[in-house]
């Protein structure tokens, strides 16, 4: 039991950024992180419908510089602020309040094909 606490403390601690260098948000979730972790470990909630990991195009497709106010997130299952920013049921970790920029059109369309529903994180539009 205490080896499994370890290793999720673990997992916990990859989706949180390592600088404060070259940091981008993504798009579908808002999880922030540096760019060298998106490309590394593409994003811990998303990578299995934006397949980031490894593919600095997609990371550069799915992520933004330009986002507003971050968001410290260690409960979210138990976090009215998760509820409303919609990250509830996401791993803990730093997620930007508002993400600039649209999905473009084709990864709109491949999520659709999924069944994901995007909506946009930007809160100015």
């Amino acid at each position: 039991y205490n080896e499994y606490k370890s290793y999720l403390r673990t997992a916990e601690m990859e989706a949180i950024p390592k600088d404060l260098n070259n940091m981008r948000a993504c798009m579908l979730c808002s999880l922030v992180k540096n760019t060298e972790q998106f490309l590394y470990d593409g994003c811990d909630n998303c990578d299995q419908w934006l397949n980031m990991r490894n593919n600095r195009d997609r990371v550069m497709d799915c992520t933004s510089p330009n986002y507003e106010g971050i968001i410290a997130l260690t409960q979210p299952e138990e976090s009215w602020v998760a509820r409303w920013q919609r990250i509830r049921g996401m791993i803990p970790g730093v997620y930007a309040v508002s993400v600039m920029g649209k999905l473009p059109s084709y990864i709109q369309r491949e999520l659709e094909r999924q069944g994901i529903k995007y909506r946009t994180r930007d809160m100015g539009v």
